[in-house]
């Protein structure tokens, strides 16, 4: 394998498991199995099998939970700490066949895990806002586009690493863009959600002013019984 699709193989693994782990061991182990890569020692587990189909599994499971609303947040929740700490493995384990030394293999380590992070909290956090939406067809779309997203970026990221590189470069632009913008989305969630269970506006209510002319008639009864004190 080329330096280049080293490098452009070991990004693309570390950010599909922050968005979809299994299907990233699943389309690695393939391409292993047959053939289509050669991967490093430590990750040669990955064409086992057994591995395989375990990976085929938890990705069926992963399919239905990803695209019920409610259970896929959940599902998320539980899964930052599966995907960042896989991630990151697996981009160390991928930066081994560019036959470095062991500092650079704890850097790959470090920027796998947080490349894996950050696909992982933008999914997390898209989800999350999605589900405010009654309806279902944006929820399975998402998680559709996305599964289409993982497998197509590996396959893009081995046989075009030049052009795959470029589109994660502009998502992570994206990502500095967007990341405050949700996150100052899902606070306003949060608020909204815990007005409602205590059952007010979160603000300590006022006294509501009587109308106008209630005010006018309290008014003139009070003049009208100093005067009648003052007359005694």
């Amino acid at each position: 394998m080329e330096t280049i699709e080293a490098i452009s193989l070991t990004l693309g693994v570390a950010w599909a498991s922050g968005i979809n782990l299994y299907a990233a061991v699943l389309v690695l182990g393939y391409l292993g199995l047959t053939g289509n890569v050669d991967l490093p020692p430590d990750l040669e587990v990955l064409q086992n099998p057994l591995v395989i189909g375990a990976a085929g599994f938890m990705y069926m499971v992963e399919f239905f939970a990803d695209k019920t609303p409610g259970v896929d947040t959940g599902w998320d929740l539980l899964h930052t700490f599966i995907r960042i700490p896989a991630g990151a493995v697996l981009a160390a384990g991928m930066a081994q066949g560019l036959n470095i030394s062991e500092a650079a293999e704890f850097a790959a380590l470090l920027l796998g895990g947080g490349l894996a992070a950050t696909s992982h909290f933008t999914k997390t956090g898209t989800r999350a806002l999605i589900n405010t939406s009654p309806e279902p067809v944006t929820n399975w779309t998402a998680s559709i586009t996305e599964d289409i997203a993982v497998i197509g970026g590996l396959w893009a990221s081995l046989n075009y690493p030049i052009a795959f590189l470029v589109v994660l470069g502009l998502f992570l632009a994206l990502v500095i863009w967007l990341l405050p913008k949700i996150w100052r989305a899902l606070k306003r969630i949060a608020r909204a959600i815990g007005n409602f269970f205590s059952g007010g506006s979160g603000q300590p209510q006022q006294p509501e002013a009587p109308p106008t002319g209630q005010r006018r008639e309290e008014i003139l009864r009070a003049l009208y019984h100093d005067a009648s004190e003052k007359g005694r």
